[in-house]
């Protein structure tokens, strides 16, 4: 629980993430020698903050004798501490003009910056801000652990060999470095939503995993609008999680739910989450725009109340602001519904061309459920048995199967 403050605020002193997790994890084991005698503290945390910080003292003073500086950084313990807070590294930080400095705020940025690759972000920032292990971060995603820490270690160093600053970056770079962020939170929690492969659907450990991180990053940056709204989207997306399955674990899709068993409390933080969202910001992003979908969603009490033609708007307005091909998908499944199977496998008919979505499962299951509806079953039972055939999920893999079958069956 405290690990990714201990790892912040030591990373601050020593500028490398590898020696901060690393006195972190000192701390710990000396917690759990002295704590075994001496019991656990009042302030465990702060206990661990310490320790750690004295752990990184002295390593800086080693550093420093070696370096023949003594002059500069001092050899006197009591004059060390005194650099702990302040300490020459907050001046140089404020010399810098960072009008944020919260150290945990510097280590989610650390975590996901644009030098490491999306899978080095998502697997570092789960390490160091989630406090999962790297057995934990494996199972989630279905790696050997090996790979896992392997990714990690690579990332350090990769972080270490860029001489990437432990900082919060300037008013001006900050918007493409909180998209990065942002991303990377959503990827957690999206692969807990619908897992990419497994036994399972979902991974709900995930989801609240990035849920937490989203949290906590809308409290460290509480005037960015997008923040807020992709909290809002987890949140409301995350309180669908108990109605997503059936008893056996086989997945429940949207218009199929039991909407009573929606967590209202999630819904209730979701929805004033994206009212502060569009308080902070007039113009909708991205992030934004998907909340308001899911919005769209949780106030409809049946699934027959919903307005298919705000979802189509909205949709519109996202393949303006961030287009991609599997928006105008889920545009045609919104379309299909508003205004018929024929316009929405209409616009599904144009995808299929489209390179990015040749092993995408949902473009052939999309154009199976329109061709269903449409009543051309042995074309439908084609397409759900192609979108079978590309699913890595054995829950998604079923469930087309069954849709397959379905269509069989009304055919004969």
């Amino acid at each position: 629980m405290e690990s990714a403050k201990v790892i912040a605020v030591v990373a601050r002193m020593v500028r490398d993430v590898s020696l901060a997790e690393e006195f972190a994890q000192d701390a710990l084991i000396a917690a759990l020698e002295h704590w075994r005698v001496d019991g656990v503290p009042d302030n465990p945390g702060a206990w661990l903050m310490t320790t750690a910080k004295h752990r990184a003292l002295d390593r800086l003073r080693q550093d420093a004798l070696h370096a023949r500086k003594h002059e500069e950084l001092g050899l006197d313990m009591d004059a060390r501490e005194e650099h702990v807070t302040p300490d020459f590294v907050d001046a140089l930080d404020a010399a810098r003009e960072d009008d944020i400095g919260d150290d945990l705020l510097r280590l989610v940025f650390t975590a996901c910056h644009p030098v490491l690759s999306v899978d080095a972000r998502v697997a570092l920032t789960l390490r160091l801000l989630g406090g999962l292990t790297t057995d934990e971060i494996a199972r989630a995603f279905l790696q050997p652990e090996p790979t896992i820490a392997q990714r990690i270690v690579r990332a350090k160093r990769t972080l270490s060999a860029a001489r990437v600053p432990f900082e919060v970056p300037k008013a001006d770079a900050r918007a493409a470095r909180l998209a990065s962020v942002l991303e990377v939170i959503y990827l957690i929690f999206n692969e807990g939503y619908s897992a990419t492969a497994g036994d399972d659907w979902m991974r709900p450990s995930l989801c609240d995993d990035a849920l937490r991180l989203g949290r906590i990053l809308a409290g460290l940056t509480p005037d960015e609008s997008e923040v807020y709204a992709l909290v809002a989207l987890m949140e409301i997306q995350a309180s669908r999680t108990h109605a997503r399955t059936d008893a056996n674990g086989r997945p429940v899709l949207l218009m199929d739910q039991d909407r009573s068993r929606w967590d209202p409390l999630l819904i209730r933080r979701g929805l004033a989450a994206l009212e502060r969202s569009e308080a902070l910001n007039g113009a909708r992003g991205p992030y934004a725009l998907q909340g308001a979908l899911a919005a769209c969603h949780a106030r409809a009490r049946r699934a027959e109340d919903t307005d298919w033609a705000q979802i189509v708007a909205l949709y519109d307005a996202l393949a303006m602001v961030a287009p991609s091909p599997v928006v105008e998908l889920n545009r045609a499944v919104a379309v299909g519904m508003a205004f018929g199977p024929a316009a929405g496998l209409e616009i599904v008919d144009e995808l299929r061309s489209n390179a990015v979505l040749a092993n995408y499962h949902w473009l052939p299951s999309v154009r199976g459920d329109l061709l269903a509806k449409l009543g051309r079953r042995e074309e439908a039972r084609v397409e759900f048995e192609r979108a079978a055939a590309m699913a890595r999920n054995v829950r998604e893999r079923e469930l087309l199967l069954e849709r397959a079958a379905e269509m069989k069956g009304m055919r004969e």
